[in-house]
């Protein structure tokens, strides 16, 4: 069964209102009650006081003065009786002091002198009445007392008038207190229908959907985190289509690369199996074979080794190694390769320059930029740079060919990206893995890698990775 969230907090309203008025009406009516008996009996011990002093003032004047009394109380509602020592009445000014028998406790109370009140009586009179017994003490003995009473029936007639006020104004507050709740569960229920709805939205794949945010309470500050949760979604959501985008053509460009040697291995086979190549060509073919090989077996690799450095699975053997072996080797294992395109390789090391690093990653990650710095220059120069700037080695490498894109450098990185579908022919991270690779193994090294770049000027990637204390006194030989 549904129970809507407006109908819950409407009848929360109801109960708590009518909790707190029931409480309320009966700390008042117990407030009111009170008051008025203690207004009523202070009134008739009062009266009784002021009676008894009078009479103890001029005896001789007693009845003229009982007379009065009687005149005036009578117009308030309020009898009263004089009795002596023995309780006998001696003076009565309504209805006889007998219809109120004094029990023996009370009557012991008011001979030694204390006042006795008693707010409600119903069992010694005819109707109910709130009454005061006062001794009457002449040269310190106990001469006789006066009995006050007064019916209850006016102070009952205030208190249920109190009362009708006490639930009129309680219904008109419960009404405006419902009027006032309902408007604001209302409001509430609709920013909750906003967010809902907007959810629902989300759900359906529009992540520019927003609704709107306040610091004012926590439905406003759960609509600002949800604003923030929706803009983080659209924006992961744009990257994981741009990235699909590029895994879409990565897949078509590897097809397309891997279809090209596998159709020149497999006519090779074929025609060296059907004799269709002569035997002078067929060491040109069998060389052409290997090649195409060696480019499968590239592009398997790098797909390997990314996934490797990706899921943790490789471990660095960290060693001190002077930059200046490093580098060396790889401008002379790369110069042939420069030359094709009539380009210079040259080197600029510090001395004492050193890298802590694992020897054949640091060579992969060298490799691989040096080979992307000569694919894309002619008839430049690409200068190796080693120093050290504090405890960090710094590596540089320098070309002065077509340079790349502004708006394309971040995106160098990523593991499907080409800076443009017709480069296909780098011997080394064609395929788009390369510079992520080499990301990648930079920062597991615990280094950074940057790049600089200008159309038409050249580019520069600068590696930073932690300097080497000591390092080895004879350079590694060339693999």
């Amino acid at each position: 069964m549904k129970f809507r969230y407006l109908y819950q907090l409407t009848a929360s309203h109801i109960g708590v209102l009518l909790i707190a008025f029931l409480i309320l009406n009966v700390m008042f009516t117990h407030f009111a009650e009170g008051l008025i008996y203690k207004n009523k009996t202070d009134e008739l011990v009062a009266y009784g006081e002021n009676i008894l002093q009078d009479l103890s003032e001029d005896p001789s004047a007693s009845g003229r003065t009982l007379g009065e009394y009687g005149r005036v109380l009578s117009g308030r509602d309020i009898q009263y009786s004089l009795f002596d020592a023995d309780s006998a009445v001696i003076y009565s000014s309504g209805r006889p002091a007998s219809l109120i028998k004094l029990r023996k406790e009370e009557w012991d109370k008011m001979k030694s002198g204390r006042t006795l009140v008693v707010n409600q009586e119903y069992e010694r009179s005819g109707e109910g009445v709130t009454f005061t017994l006062l001794p009457y003490v002449r040269d310190g003995s106990f001469t006789g007392g006066i009995l006050l009473t007064s019916p209850i029936s006016g102070s009952r007639e205030i208190i249920s008038q109190l009362n009708r006020y006490l639930l009129l104004t309680m219904t008109a507050a419960l009404f405006a207190s419902l009027l006032i709740g309902g408007a604001l569960s209302a409001f509430h229920v609709q920013r909750l229908r906003r967010l809902r709805d907007a959810a629902s939205d989300v759900a359906s794949g529009d992540y520019s959907v927003r609704v709107p945010a306040s610091q004012v309470d926590e439905i406003g500050e759960l609509s600002g985190d949800f604003n923030a949760m929706v803009a983080r979604l659209g924006e992961s959501m744009e990257e994981i289509d741009r990235l699909e985008n590029r895994r879409r053509q990565f897949i078509a460009d590897v097809s397309h690369e891997m279809r090209t040697p596998l159709t020149t291995i497999r006519g090779i086979l074929d025609g060296i199996r059907g004799d269709m190549i002569p035997d002078a060509e067929r060491g040109r073919a069998l060389g052409l074979a290997g090649k195409e090989t060696r480019r499968l077996i590239r592009l398997v690799n790098e797909n390997l080794d990314y996934e490797k450095i990706r899921s943790g699975q490789i471990t660095l053997q960290k060693e001190s190694i002077r930059l200046e072996d490093v580098l060396s080797v790889i401008a002379e294992q790369l110069e042939p390769l420069a030359e094709e395109k009539g380009n210079i390789i040259r080197t600029d090391i510090a001395e004492g320059a050193a890298v802590s690093a694992d020897y054949d990653r640091l060579v992969q990650i060298l490799i691989n930029i040096t080979k992307n710095s000569i694919q894309f220059t002619e008839d430049g120069e690409i200068v190796l740079r080693g120093s050290m700037d504090g405890d960090q080695a710094v590596i540089e490498v320098t070309d002065t060919g077509s340079g790349i894109d502004p708006d394309e450098v971040e995106n160098i990185w990523g593991r499907f990206y080409r800076a443009g579908v017709s480069r296909t022919s780098n011997p080394f991270g064609e395929f788009g893995l390369g510079l992520s690779i080499v990301r990648q193994l930079v920062r597991l090294h615990g280094g950074d890698i940057s790049v600089r770049s200008r159309i038409g000027e050249g580019t520069v990637f600068t590696i930073r990775m932690p300097g080497g204390g000591d390092h080895p006194d004879n350079p590694r030989p060339s693999p």
